[in-house]
């Protein structure tokens, strides 16, 4: 992410910085800078919404020199571009206030400073930042409390200028995401070396899957790859209805298993060498990950103590920190956190209202706050099609942990490993958080704590408006990240947003930002399902559609027409709605797994926007036609851009092949009648039948066709720091209803089509 160098500073921006003046708004007229977002659409006849490509978030109405530097909308985005002065004017637009935040995005370009004071507010501890004012060369006033401070000695010596006396000039306040090296002040206790314990499951259900052997090769594999630095420790336990822990201290021979059977009352036999430094002992653990699969090919163990085998994790990583990778097959049956199944396969598609999304018990809650609170990790990687209860074991997921679901996917190793303290959002005088959502505890009204964060995860803020924010033309937020590198260095990434304040409902739906209120809204029906009930939490998602366009019509639209009207900035609304609610975390009346229901819920809380709305939303494009018509040009390489179809079945036709990508997974269908030239020069196959019915992995063939379909999936996957699996399918394929279940404008007999869902829409408004 940044370069090491005698120069404390990397890729400081140039040219002054707007922080030099006060900018007044009062010149700036939102009406007319967005005639655009406030046209009226009338949803019922105009049927091609979709725009051909990925929808850009909207631009806050800020005056240039500000809205320049504001933060990357991917980081940090708002939705409502513009704040509402006061809380009533909020209640009476019916749109929901919100924060997301992706406060880990690997970024292309970071500037990093070394300094040995962090210029802070000393009333609200805000970060220095783009969005305060230089009263003169010594003072400056926060633009979240407007306390006045005085500028440090240190801070008027410019690095990158090498000059002195223009405070206003320094990255801090050039760099709406900046991130500083902390001082010794910023540590709890001195940085912790990385280290990584691996919990396998080793029953004889494990040992079926096949998934041991996987992971020891891949663990094999990347076993230089594991970032850390010389300090990097490793350990081992495996469990059935026994723990063994693995000792593997240097001078052994081999690797020596200590069994105990105990698990009422759990001990660590020799917690010394049961957490080895991995280049010291790197042949050891090579030698345990090749013998380890061979070791229980046999068991005929069928029972698993998961709970006892967590708690043993615990013990051995609590001194140090760390993280925990967890890999589980089944229901855990014995010993502490013991579950029973709670799922009646017969009620998985005619039951109006779904038991069980909460947790059995709360040890595994208790555990993860035990672990949160010693900065341990827990990933959990469930592989069963068996029923697994993972509303009760996801209660790890708490921990900016990852749960992995199903299938077993390559998942690039991260270049990253976080430990992470907190993240505040200090918020502007009157702005208070109302609701966290993501993995996480809360410590306080503003902070988190994340024992490790990886740069896939995403958080989401409620907000209400304490004080009206009258005489105030911008607010800001902040969002702040200290966390230990892996290579043991304390940092601090900080992210600043700048808005401007609105008095009029028309300028609060001009900024509008569809797709951030839609992935708030999924954050707060996963935790309506979970408190109160899922048709609850249907009802509130199908009448957030209804309030807001009924207030529109109401308190925006000058003049009354006929139909379902929309301002074009929330047109797409009623269609994320719909796609909300057929949404396996949210869907009746087709048959759903209660895990994969559950595991959809946890991915709407956690994913970035950008992923999630491809989970609930997926991008369908036509792929048997690709040209370089339009085409973008990266790194040498042309990347098609085929337009975005709508999800319909419609669109589809028997004569061509069609790619989707719905986030974590891109599926390819080959139609019936596709297209000859596609089949050989794209599949590498003579003709439909030839297909093979497993196919992951486009051949590497030697033709245009091959070469541009290929660098459009890689371009798809390049933009995400996880690896979508792609399933070329047919239409006798297993996963053609996962395709299918994917085309939510069309009816089903459980759910309502798209128009229907428009009529029922005008329906309820004019009421």
């Amino acid at each position: 992410n940044t370069t090491d160098g005698p120069n404390p500073i990397d890729k400081p921006s140039a040219g002054p910085g707007p922080a030099q003046l006060s900018p007044s708004l009062a010149a700036l007229s939102l009406q007319s800078s967005t005639p655009e977002a406030l046209r009226v659409v009338n949803l019922l006849q105009e049927r091609n919404l979709l725009p051909p490509g990925p929808i850009p978030a909207p631009t806050p109405c800020l005056p240039q020199d500000l809205q320049k530097i504001n933060c990357n909308p991917e980081v940090f985005r708002s939705t409502l571009t513009s704040i509402p002065q006061t809380q009533s004017l909020l209640n009476k637009a019916k749109l929901p206030l919100g924060l997301l935040l992706h406060p880990f995005k690997d970024l292309s370009q970071l500037p990093v400073v070394t300094s040995s004071t962090i210029v802070r507010c000393r009333s609200c501890r805000t970060y220095i930042n783009p969005f305060v004012s230089f009263l003169d060369q010594r003072r400056w006033k926060c633009n979240l409390c407007y306390r006045v401070n005085d500028v440090p000695e240190e801070f008027m010596y410019n690095p990158v200028s090498r000059s002195y006396g223009e405070p206003h000039k320094r990255p801090e306040v050039q760099n709406a995401t900046i991130e500083f090296i902390a001082p010794s002040e910023y540590m709890l206790r001195p940085p912790q070396p990385a280290v990584y314990l691996f919990v396998l499951d080793v029953s004889h259900n494990a040992v079926e899957t096949g998934y041991l052997n996987m992971v020891c090769q891949s663990l094999l594999d990347n076993i230089n790859a594991l970032p850390g630095d010389s300090r990097t420790k490793i350990g081992f336990i495996t469990f059935d209805s026994t723990i063994h822990f693995y000792n593997l201290q240097e001078g052994l021979s081999q690797p020596q298993m200590l069994i105990v059977s105990d698990i009422e009352d759990i001990f660590l036999p020799t917690p010394d060498s049961l957490l080895v430094n991995l280049s010291e002992c790197k042949e050891l653990v090579q030698d345990l990950l090749k013998s380890l699969p061979n070791l229980f090919e046999k068991t005929m163990e069928t029972q698993s103590a998961l709970g006892p085998a967590l708690q043993a994790a615990f013990k051995l990583l609590s001194p140090t920190g760390g993280r925990m990778s967890v890999f589980q097959t089944q229901l855990p049956n014995l010993g502490v956190g013991a579950l029973k199944s709670r799922e009646d396969p017969n009620q998985r598609a005619s039951a109006k209202d779904i038991q069980h999304l909460s947790p059995a018990t709360d040890f595994y809650k208790k555990l993860a706050l035990d672990c949160s609170g010693q900065q341990v990790a827990v990933d959990l990687f469930l592989l069963s099609a068996q029923y697994c209860d993972l509303a009760s074991l996801g209660e790890s997921w708490f921990q900016a942990g990852w749960v992995e679901w199903g299938q077993q996917r390559e998942k690039r190793i991260e270049g990253h490993y976080y430990i992470v303290r907190i993240i505040p959002i200090p918020l502007f005088a009157g702005l208070s958080i109302h609701t966290f959502h993501g993995n996480f505890f809360v410590r306080s009204t503003d902070l988190l704590s994340l024992p490790n964060v990886n740069p896939d995860a995403g958080f989401a803020v409620q907000m209400s408006i304490e004080e009206n924010l009258l005489d105030m033309q911008v607010v800001s937020f902040q969002a702040a990240l200290l966390y230990t590198s892996s290579k043991g260095e304390r940092r601090i990434r900080v992210h600043t947003m700048c808005l401007p304040v609105v008095n009029s409902l028309s300028d609060i739906f001009a900024g509008a930002d569809v797709q951030a209120i839609t992935g708030l809204l999924a954050s707060m029906a996963v935790d309506r399902s979970v408190s109160a009930s899922l048709s609850d939490a249907r009802d509130a998602m199908t009448n957030a559609a209804i309030d807001s366009l009924a207030s529109y019509r109401q308190s925006v639209l000058t003049i009354q027409q006929p139909g379902l009207l929309a301002p074009a900035c929330l047109r797409l609304f009623p269609l994320y709605i719909l796609a909300l609610l057929k949404q396996k975390a949210f869907r009746t009346g087709t048959s759903t797994r209660l895990d994969d229901r559950v595991f959809a819920m946890c991915q709407l809380k956690y994913q970035p926007l950008a992923y999630l709305m491809l989970m609930i939303h997926p991008a369908l494009y036509r792929v048997d036609d690709l040209t370089d018509e339009g085409a973008l040009n990266i790194n040498e390489r042309t990347i098609p851009q085929p337009r975005v179809q709508q999800l319909s079945v419609e669109k589809l036709s028997r004569e061509g092949a069609f790619l989707m990508d719905a986030g974590m997974v891109i599926y390819l269908w080959v139609g019936r009648n596709c297209n000859p030239n596609f089949l050989t020069q794209v599949l590498g196959v003579p003709n439909y039948t030839a297909v093979p019915q497993n196919l992951y992995l486009l051949p590497e063939l030697d033709t245009a066709e091959s070469q541009r379909t290929r660098a459009f999936i890689g371009w798809l996957r390049d933009q995400r720091p996880f690896f979508p699996t792609l399933h070329v399918i047919r239409d006798e394929s297993q996963l053609k209803a996962n395709f299918m279940q994917n085309m939510i404008e069309d009816r089903t007999e459980s759910a309502l089509s798209y128009y229907e869902f428009l009529l029922h829409l005008q329906q309820q408004i004019s009421k």
